[in-house]
């Protein structure tokens, strides 16, 4: 996904539900800290924004956004990306997450805003959900140098055990590990 095109996605967000505030929080978060035309390709290839309004306890709103420009909905069709309605709690996050928000800040996102995870939160929650594909965004997030191994290490560290199996936690752990040990993620 593009700055753009998530600029995009969060105006949508907003008209749909009439609300501007949203959690961002897939590989679409990145682009709060970095410009998209200096990310790596595996940073930026996903034609998808998980997006979670703050205030969706049942998650009607979630479900909201994926019916109007979810996947396989008429925006997805004509524009060739789409939002992904989805709870707050969907990705498994390091303590204090929150205080670590970053704005996606851009001219053309009101009325919609982006509340995204800053990259070292992003990076831990991709690798406790240990997908090959979440491997490979942060591996080249983090051989590029736009994350820190130790930093990464230690947010890992902080996601609470009682919501990641512990074999999950412990193969991100032994991950950064050796990329650190390769000289990877300036450590």
């Amino acid at each position: 996904m593009r700055a753009e095109q998530l600029e995009h996605v969060l105006r949508a967000a907003a008209s749909v539900l009439g609300q501007s505030d949203f959690l961002v929080i897939g590989s679409a978060a990145i682009l709060a800290s970095f410009p998209d035309q200096e990310l790596p390709i595996e940073a930026t290839r996903s034609d998808e924004a998980d997006l979670a309004p703050f205030d969706d306890p049942d998650g009607d709103k979630g479900d909201r956004i994926d019916e109007a420009i979810g996947e396989g909905s008429p925006f997805h069709t004509l524009f060739g990306y789409y939002a992904q309605g989805v709870g707050t709690e969907t990705a498994k996050l390091p303590e204090g997450w929150r205080d670590r928000l970053l704005s996606f800040d851009a001219p053309a996102v009101p009325p919609g805003r982006g509340h995204c995870l800053e990259p070292h939160d992003l990076a831990a929650s991709k690798l406790v959900a240990g997908r090959p594909k979440d491997f490979e965004f942060v591996d080249a997030l983090l051989s590029r140098g736009f994350l820190d191994a130790s930093v990464l290490l230690s947010r890992v560290s902080s996601v609470p055990r009682h919501e990641v199996p512990a074999q999950k936690l412990a193969l991100a752990g032994r991950w950064i590990k050796t990329r650190m040990a390769a000289g990877d993620g300036r450590s």
